[in-house]
């Protein structure tokens, strides 16, 4: 692409697009944030969602994170109006059980997030609870083949960053780990 404009990408642009789109496909930070709240709830004596909410934000604070949602979320986008090619097409509208694409780009994100963040993912991915159940419907209208590894990826971070905070501060650390 040869143009006489210096590209330049605004960060704050990519954070809004990321929540748009989330939004838009029908995940709020909140049912996020319920995710957080079901995987570390046995852990934390006074967990709120409220607290969970600020973990999500921070994971979705992340230049990887915000790439990885909007790279899933337009490939389910193409899905929907039936763009991809074949036999691409087909393996994401069906969500084909040996096309693993969409596991391998939520655990960039949970990546960011250390060995705990892909135990979470796992046990999440696995259980779908919340709006993980709703994600994982297949009616023949919306894809959410990406969405869905993606939203129980996003919540598996938030829970092991709390995680690695509250370890940090029983040994005393005043600079968690992984913000």
């Amino acid at each position: 692409m040869s143009n006489n404009k210096q590209y330049a990408l605004n960060s704050k642009e990519v954070a809004k697009a990321t929540y748009d789109l989330l939004e838009e496909r029908g995940v709020s930070i909140e049912a996020i944030a319920e995710l957080v709240y079901f995987l570390q709830k046995d852990y934390f004596a006074a967990l709120t969602v409220d607290s969970c909410v600020e973990h999500v934000k921070a994971v979705l604070s992340k230049r990887e994170v915000q790439n990885a949602v909007l790279t899933g979320i337009q490939l389910d986008i193409l899905a929907d109006q039936g763009k991809l090619i074949a036999p691409l097409q087909d393996m994401i509208s069906n969500d084909e059980s040996l096309y693993g694409c969409d596991e391998i780009l939520a655990l960039s994100i949970v990546n960011v997030y250390g060995s705990i963040g892909f135990t979470n993912f796992g046990y999440i991915d696995k259980l779908k609870p919340g709006i993980l159940v709703e994600l994982n419907k297949k009616d023949d209208v919306i894809t959410h083949t990406f969405l869905d590894d993606i939203v129980g990826a996003i919540a598996a971070s938030a829970a092991s960053r709390m995680a690695h905070r509250r370890q940090a501060e029983l040994e005393g650390e005043t600079t968690p780990p992984l913000d």
